[in-house]
């Protein structure tokens, strides 16, 4: 592990690692693939073929608006601006928002179009209307999954529409979710809509957790054929938000069951904890030739972790330095880490940086002090 990574919250577990005390073997799903992860700290909870190529179906549109969210927030794009829409978005199979041929439509009607609607042919018009055509937005789409990471995805279309070189992980799709809601919280919320009318014609947003008391606010269900039913869903209860995302499942009553069992089971097994809050003294460093003894070693940012409740009490967290540490010492100077474990198992890292500075001593003291070490004394 990098040993000078600082984020916000430092001691996650490795991203595609389930968190300490997790195994396929804790939760059974029908699923062909799930994965659950904790939005703060990026711990996996849970995962099932995570890696697994599948046909995301509808789940892709995510992309398709993280994309157009981006055109919106460099400025090239405004919620009023209006889109006209071609007789190849109107003639678009599937769910639709049923727009019409050879009209405009508002930017901010074909978002929620796309997100509460689903609709193909709303993906359509956006795409035309930022790019051009929909090859030239599916370029974007794949370019953007490469700068984020998205190792197991390739976008061929902007709806999900079943195609051979179309596919994602549900990793891929939990990573991108996470930047969607971290990117544009402002946007978001309107994943967390239960139902949108256009055109006199209201449907209802088809992610089941919804209409449950899960705490759930989006994000997007998938379906097709090949696909099966497959819903990525986030959810926040108590303050802590998990993303949760099942692929290849065969009923949508599936879908929404097997969701709720493991989000329930994901909230009731695991639980973050704040080891360390920044700043917080967490160590005394012995100091080399300074005018101080010590220098109070503190964490640089929160230090949380995900782990299992029933483990908390075997979680073991130790400052590790090399010392003495030898003035002068800049207050903020990165001294070492606090490592965390559960056994002889690292569960991470967070780096612990100088709580003050230390100047050396003069040059009477660095005599003093040399002539000390050489008796055996300091």
């Amino acid at each position: 592990m990098t040993r000078n990574r600082i984020t916000a919250l430092l001691l996650a577990f490795l991203l595609g690692m389930p968190a300490a005390g997790a195994s396929a073997q804790d939760f059974q799903t029908e699923a062909k693939a799930a994965i659950v992860v904790d939005f703060d700290t990026q711990a996996v909870l849970y995962a099932k073929d995570a890696d697994r190529r599948l046909p995301p179906a509808s789940m892709s549109k995510i992309m398709t608006m993280y994309v157009v969210f981006e055109q919106i927030k460099a400025g090239k794009l405004a919620l009023t601006d209006e889109l006209p829409v071609s007789r190849n978005a109107w003639q678009m199979g599937g769910s639709k928002m049923f727009v019409k041929v050879d009209t405009r439509v508002k930017v901010e009607d074909l978002i929620r179009g796309v997100i509460v609607q689903s609709g193909n042919d709303a993906c359509l018009v956006l795409a035309e209307g930022i790019s051009g055509s929909e090859e030239a937005f599916v370029k974007l789409m794949n370019e953007r999954a490469k700068a984020l990471g998205l190792t197991d995805s390739r976008f061929a279309n902007v709806t999900g529409w079943p195609h051979p070189d179309h596919y994602m992980s549900v990793r891929d799709l939990a990573r991108l979710t996470r930047h969607m809601i971290a990117d544009f919280p402002e946007r978001y919320r309107v994943y967390s809509e239960r139902e949108y009318t256009y055109g006199g014609i209201k449907q209802g947003n088809r992610n089941p957790l919804l209409y449950k008391p899960v705490g759930a606010d989006g994000v997007k269900t998938g379906h097709t054929e090949e696909a099966g039913y497959g819903l990525t869903a986030s959810a926040t209860r108590d303050g802590r938000r998990l993303i949760m995302v099942v692929s290849g499942l065969g009923t949508m009553r599936a879908r929404s069951q097997e969701s709720e069992r493991l989000l329930d089971w994901s909230y009731r097994e695991f639980e973050n904890y704040t080891l360390a809050k920044s700043g917080q003294a967490v160590e005394a460093a012995e100091v080399w030739l300074g005018a101080a003894e010590t220098v109070p070693l503190h964490a640089a940012a929160d230090i949380k972790i995900t782990i299992p409740r029933r483990s908390r009490d075997q979680i073991k967290a130790v400052a590790v330095y090399d010392g003495p540490v030898a003035a002068p010492i800049m207050a903020g100077q990165r001294i070492g880490v606090m490592e965390v474990r559960l056994g002889e198992r690292k569960l991470g890292e967070g780096p612990l940086v100088a709580g003050a500075a230390v100047e050396r001593r003069n040059v009477f003291g660095r005599l003093f002090a040399a002539a000390g070490h050489l008796l055996g004394g300091k």
